[in-house]
């Protein structure tokens, strides 16, 4: 048989058999930050525009210099462009559902909503500062946390001075609500 008519095996190239990215709850929106949505679409352009198609030329070069099998160019490449084409795939599906909620519009408020910074103390007196932001965009080593983690949801909705119950698997521990504050509203230009 031809080489042209044969299925090219190098891989995995199941999406299915890798493991998957943050879900969201069933029946629940994809809230962002309008900052985190921005970054979202910016790395997807970035994927698209730039990435992308350097990747492609690589394994079209590549291809060209005859046999593939041990070809480390095309083989790499190859590989490199299913990683794409997943995250471009990924970022499509989670920015078309994505809730954009401007966090600034609670500027002032001392209720706990989605985008707030909140200072806590738990039961033993150890104060913590988070920011609840969405599944996408939470970054913990900024001390942010995702809208869908424990202590995030008993926060919620709770306001300066509320003590709320955290289940932990070491037993119920009490949080009090110290400070929110939200980010000030910026002038439409």
């Amino acid at each position: 048989m031809n080489k042209a008519f044969t299925k090219e095996t190098d891989g995995q190239d199941d999406d299915d058999e890798l493991p998957s990215l943050p879900a969201l709850p069933k029946g629940s929106k994809n809230y962002m930050t309008p900052h985190g949505y921005q970054t979202l679409k910016a790395e997807l352009l970035e994927l698209i525009d730039n990435e992308r198609p350097k990747i492609v030329e690589i394994v079209h070069w590549a291809a060209s210099n005859g046999d593939r099998s041990e070809n480390g160019d095309y083989l790499y490449g190859k590989k490199r462009l299913r990683e794409i084409d997943r995250r471009i795939r990924f970022l499509t599906k989670r920015l078309e559902i994505a809730e954009v909620v401007n966090p600034s519009v609670h500027y002032g408020s001392e209720q706990v909503f989605f985008g707030a910074t909140v200072t806590y103390a738990d039961d033993e007196g150890v104060e913590r500062t988070i920011t609840i932001k969405g599944i996408d965009e939470a970054d913990s080593s900024k001390a942010e946390v995702s809208w869908i983690a424990p202590v995030a949801r008993v926060l919620l909705k709770s306001k300066i001075g509320d003590e709320v119950p955290l289940p932990t698997p070491a037993g119920v521990r009490t949080l009090e609500v110290l400070d929110v504050s939200y980010p000030a509203p910026q002038a439409e230009t």
